[in-house]
């Protein structure tokens, strides 16, 4: 039996408090709300230790040591920007930007002492862009009280060293783990340094890395088991992924090392991804991966897949693509969610069959009645990128117990207006999921929805020994912490029900059929006609049809409404041509054709881009393309 000792009571006073209620009501341990901390066995003969580890840390709040003030004083639960950083959140909330442009920011987690620890990542998913010099890891604490990170030390891995970065970052038994390339690596921390000052030790090697969702977000237990994500290489598992009207493997061969939850050991070093540790399957991408106040029951985030309406234009209609499936909450066991076989109907509210597996619309169930289903669900393409209980004690008692979710926006909804880019709260009673859930945190994108216009893109989420939340943002790396200030009044909350309706007034805009679907929220100009026009027979009425084509069908989705570009999709505008020598005729061919296999790009693109296009319309799509090229590539 493991003793309890001061050192290990130092993950947050409040949970302390909460092991002093437990013990009392005859109950033998309470872990850390996050699992990741270190006391790991608590009996009821060790309560005079933790009643004087509580008493001791409560009497350290606001001391000054080596590290500076600790975040726990009240100057620090305080301190807010004027205007919360950019962001809204509900009355009584407020934020301050503890750290800006850190680099493209995943998942985070918060020490004991209040440090806070990221992992950043770099390539195609963010169109290849220059990563920052340093180490992908980053270190952060505010020692002042301001709310805002004064000392920022980079570590581990860096470009020159051969790293490209990673998702998934915890803490566990006084030692960092994080996502490094096609590894999870173990740093020992040490109270005097700020960063590690050891060598990073190897736990799993060679993850998988290929296709569609090359990352793993994990947690680890209070027994030290690490459960990592191993999400899908493809959409829905096609004999050509992402292509009209392809049929799925089967069987799905994907599954044995893909689109499931996988476990390790965190005490062992030196262990190999393999089939043989699968957890949990048919869970397409559990990007967001959390432990309840147990630290032993997992619960996970699951992106539904995209393009039922482009792949499968027989069985649904553009708005049907844009709102299904949902996206879903689960509590992982061993057992199988179904990706890619069925996906969640959140219309009928149940697992239908997928039509690459002989679905016709939503109407046949066949194998899919026996797999395990989500305990709630959200908006479709809203996409949820991380998961976070909440157990502190600042935020009100209705937040308790509750889970927060980083909605890091969607693409796949296109051409109705883009949805997501923000934080929901998911409120629970008696440990279920209540049935309606709440818009935290928004205005993370700014003026522009959509994946390579957004100013930011919620992505990861922890909860500091304060109670504080902290949100990071894999678009421009910023990280906030939101604080509740008692002395801001708040007004009533608006609840929304998981199908996106609610006891308040409605979301605006309503989730469905939207009417300013084809909008061009970025404001761009139609380009004039280029001066060559009359010789390859293009005319400005071909490409007025061909502004309206590109804003009223999915190519905005990609290529952004602005058509500069995405990680999806290529910049349009620049005059640069992967897969053509940009004349008008070889534009016409690839739109037709489409673009199965991405050179420097993420997003696959289905002849006609998944639209019902007529030959003349893609004529007229072309012409628009032409001219945008012609246009923004003027010196």
């Amino acid at each position: 039996m493991s003793r309890c000792t001061l050192s290990d009571l130092l993950y947050d006073f409040a949970a302390a408090r909460a092991i002093l209620r437990r013990q009392a009501a005859g109950m033998e341990s309470q872990r850390a709300p996050a699992g990741a901390f270190t006391c790991r066995v608590c009996t009821p003969s060790s309560s005079a230790v933790v009643l004087a580890a509580w008493l001791t840390l409560a009497g350290c709040v606001g001391h000054q040591g080596a590290g500076g003030p600790t975040q726990g004083g009240s100057a620090s639960a305080r301190a807010c920007a004027p205007d919360n950083g950019g962001i809204t959140l509900p009355d009584g909330f407020c934020a301050t930007v503890f750290a800006d442009r850190i680099g493209h920011a995943r998942n985070l987690v918060v020490s004991p002492s209040g440090v806070v620890y990221v992992n950043t990542w770099s390539g195609r998913y963010y169109g290849n862009d220059k990563p920052h010099s340093g180490g992908f890891l980053v270190a952060l604490r505010d020692t002042t009280g301001s709310g805002v990170a004064d000392q920022i030390v980079r570590f581990g891995e860096s470009v020159d060293s051969g790293g490209t970065g990673g998702t998934g970052i915890a803490l566990y038994d006084g030692a960092l783990y994080a996502e490094v390339n096609d590894r999870i690596v173990r740093y020992r921390l040490s109270p005097d340094s700020l960063a590690p000052t050891t060598d990073a030790e190897t736990i799993v090697q060679d993850l998988p890395l290929t296709g569609d969702h090359p990352m793993h977000p994990f947690v680890i237990d209070a027994t030290g088991v690490l459960y990592m994500d191993s999400a899908s290489a493809t959409n829905n598992c096609q004999i050509k992924n992402r292509i009209p009207g392809s049929p799925g493997h089967n069987p799905c061969t994907e599954l044995e090392t893909r689109a499931g939850i996988w476990r390790y050991d965190a005490k062992r070093t030196g262990q190999r991804f393999s089939p043989a540790e699968r957890y949990a399957t048919g869970i397409r991408n559990a990007d967001g991966i959390a432990l309840d106040s147990t630290g032993r029951s997992i619960y996970a985030t699951q992106h539904g897949r995209d393009q039922l309406s482009q792949n499968w234009q027989a069985f649904y209609t553009p708005e049907q693509g844009a709102n299904l499936p949902g996206e879903e909450l689960l509590r992982v066991e061993p057992a199988d969610y179904g990706w890619p076989e069925c996906y969640f109907d959140n219309e009928q509210r149940k697992l239908v069959l997928a039509p690459e597996y002989g679905g016709d619309g939503g109407k046949a169930v066949g194998p899919c009645a026996n797999k395990q289903g989500p305990i709630a669900f959200y908006p479709a393409h809203w996409a949820p990128n991380a998961l976070v209980f909440y157990f502190g004690e600042q935020f009100p008692a209705h937040y308790r117990g509750g889970t927060f979710i980083a909605f890091h926006g969607s693409w796949n909804r296109a051409p109705f207006p883009q949805e997501g880019y923000n934080v929901v709260f998911q409120p629970f009673e008696n440990g279920e999921p209540a049935e309606s859930y709440e818009v935290f945190a928004d205005g993370f994108a700014g003026a522009i929805k959509e994946p390579g216009a957004a100013a930011h893109r919620p992505a990861g989420l922890a909860v500091g020994p304060d109670g504080a939340l902290y949100i990071s943002d894999d678009a421009h790396g910023t990280i906030w912490r939101v604080v509740y200030d008692p002395a801001r009044a708040p007004k009533a909350r608006v609840l929304r029900s998981a199908n996106g309706t609610g006891s308040g007034e409605a979301p605006e805009p309503p989730e469905g059929i939207h009417p300013d679907a084809g909008a061009n929220p970025a404001g761009t100009s139609l380009p004039p006609p280029p001066p060559d026009a009359s010789s390859v027979g293009i005319t400005a009425e071909q490409i007025a049809l061909g502004d309206s084509l590109y804003h009223g069908s999915t190519c905005v989705g990609c290529h952004g409404s602005d058509a500069k570009g995405t990680p999806l999709g290529s910049d349009l505008r620049d005059g640069q041509w992967l897969w053509s020598d940009g004349s008008y005729s070889s534009i016409v061919k690839i739109i037709t054709a489409g673009v199965p296999v991405p050179k420097a790009h993420t997003g696959v693109m289905p002849p006609k881009g998944g639209a019902q296009l007529t030959e003349e319309q893609v004529r007229d799509l072309a012409a628009y393309v032409y001219a945008l090229s012609r246009d923004g590539a003027k010196p």
